[in-house]
């Protein structure tokens, strides 16, 4: 292969053509998005402090999925790009109607479930249990990082414009990147379509992305990090597995990971939305907004570079130096954690809505706490009812490859299913035989659906009827149970 034609073909070329879509869509969506009063207005929590146009995230998924199927992406990298663009249509969909969190919440679980089904994993431990389990938690914890990261003009569009530039670079000067042309060409589109996108959003902005684009953004960089069959890092070692993206995604984390301690450290809920994030404390401290912005863009392509040091060279010396980089984001995190921030709004006042993971009011985390506990409460009972039924090691062993195929299709269909029966609509207050048959009636759906999807695929039901049966019982008993416990946290809890 001639590698100056592949690095046009590959990587140029769709970064100009998202670049170019993003440039000419972005008007056309601030046009929309006034007529259609998709609009941000000023609020205590929220930095701006003019109405702004929100459906920059469309011009962004737009030009992304053009720009993706005039690449082939369609044919070369199906799964990741249509559980994309899936995140943003249901992020455009919150941008419009604001949907509840669990909602989006389930949505998410879902749609990062459907690509461990496909194979993609972070390829973090040998359990490749466990490892489904961290791949979703980090899909869903990244795509709500980079939601959390939309707080400022530029900030977000420029990080993932960083993180897609720093992860392309990866990809390029590791050993199989003629193995990875797709996952650099989607790369590319990103950043183009970031790129694009930044033009009208550097501050001040003339339009926001919203949801659909922040959430877009998140999950398709966070989906870029899997292994496919455990093919992806040069090295097979800890740094390039898991230090290598964990740096590159530094500031996304750094940022959601800062929030967090400094309300509950201020004794604030970590759910409520405020003007409390790194850059909101780095304006506080006396930087201008586009300096705060430039920064976090210095410090995320900081983290980048040393991502890709860890991933193509020696630990002997590059593990100093990233060890040196994350003392000193700790120190910066202690510093800006004893910023003030939190004068201007009033404690005990709680925003109308939040561009969080959870929301402020009691109900709706409630709602979040549920669907995390039910998702747990399928896995494991899946896992154990399988392991009931297969007792022997042996037999264990040659069913594994059913059970780890089958369980995202077992936890999506029936977090779906519980979402479509209203499980998360009303709150239990006192046993009454309808609540119980509402979990009856979602294990029921869920499990029929989950088996006719597991048949089309297999061809023969691949799961067996005991394990179907088992599991169903646990899991209604489970469900109920912790309902049931619930009622005994005051409002509030």
């Amino acid at each position: 292969m001639n590698e100056p034609l592949s690095a046009l073909t590959v990587i140029v070329q769709p970064m100009l053509i998202a670049f170019a879509l993003a440039v000419g869509l972005v008007p056309l969506c601030r046009v929309l998005a006034i007529r259609l009063d998709v609009v941000a207005r000023p609020r205590a929590d929220r930095w701006h402090r003019t109405v702004v146009p929100l459906l920059g995230g469309v011009a962004i998924g737009l030009s992304t999925l053009f720009a993706a199927l005039l690449s082939g992406l369609a044919e070369t990298l199906p799964v990741i790009l249509f559980a994309s663009m899936a995140v943003f249509v249901m992020g455009l969909v919150d941008d419009m109607l604001l949907l509840k969190p669990a909602s989006k919440l389930v949505s998410q679980i879902a749609i990062a479930a459907a690509l461990v089904y496909f194979g993609f994993r972070l390829h973090w431990v040998e359990s490749r249990l466990l490892d489904s389990v961290f791949t979703m938690v980090w899909v869903v914890g990244l795509t709500n990082a980079f939601n959390l990261l939309d707080n400022m003009d530029g900030l977000c569009a420029g990080i993932a414009l960083i993180v897609a530039v720093m992860m392309l670079a990866g990809f390029w000067t590791g050993v199989t990147r003629e193995d990875a042309a797709a996952e650099m060409a989607l790369l590319a589109i990103l950043s183009g379509a970031a790129a694009g996108f930044l033009v009208f959003n550097f501050p001040p902005a003339s339009i926001f992305m919203g949801d659909s684009g922040a959430l877009l953004f998140g999950f398709a960089l966070a989906a870029l990090t899997l292994g496919h069959e455990g093919v992806r890092a040069s090295r097979s070692d800890v740094l390039s597995v898991i230090a290598g993206p964990a740096f590159v995604l530094l500031i996304p984390i750094f940022d959601t990971t800062l929030v967090t301690v400094a309300r509950l450290l201020s004794g604030r809920s970590p759910a409520r939305g405020g003007r409390d994030h790194s850059s909101h404390r780095l304006v506080a401290i006396g930087l201008s907004e586009r300096d705060a912005v430039l920064v976090l863009w210095a410090l995320a392509s900081i983290g980048g570079l040393i991502g890709l040091v860890l991933r193509n060279f020696s630990a002997a010396w590059s593990m100093p130096i990233g060890a040196t980089f994350l003392l000193g984001m700790g120190v910066f995190a202690v510093y800006l954690v004893r910023v003030r921030v939190y004068d201007e709004v009033a404690v005990g006042a709680a925003p109308a809505t939040a561009v969080t993971l959870l929301p402020s009011n009691y109900l709706n985390k409630r709602r979040v706490v549920e669907v995390l506990v039910d998702v747990s409460l399928i896995g494991a009972s899946y896992y154990w009812a399988t392991r009931f039924v297969f007792s022997d090691p042996e037999a264990y062993l040659r069913n594994a490859e059913v059970f780890y195929q089958s369980l995202p299709v077992i936890i999506a269909t029936q977090l779906v299913a519980f979402f479509a029966m209203g499980l998360y609509r009303g709150l239990w207050r006192a046993f009454v035989s309808s609540d119980a048959a509402i979990v009856v009636k979602g294990v029921i759906i869920g499990t029929l659906i989950a088996q006719v999807l597991l048949f089309a695929y297999y061809g023969y039901p691949a799961v067996s009827w005991m394990v179907v049966a088992i599991q169903a019982a646990i899991l209604t008993t489970g469900v109920v149970t912790s309902r049931l416990v619930s009622r005994l946290f005051p409002p509030g809890v």
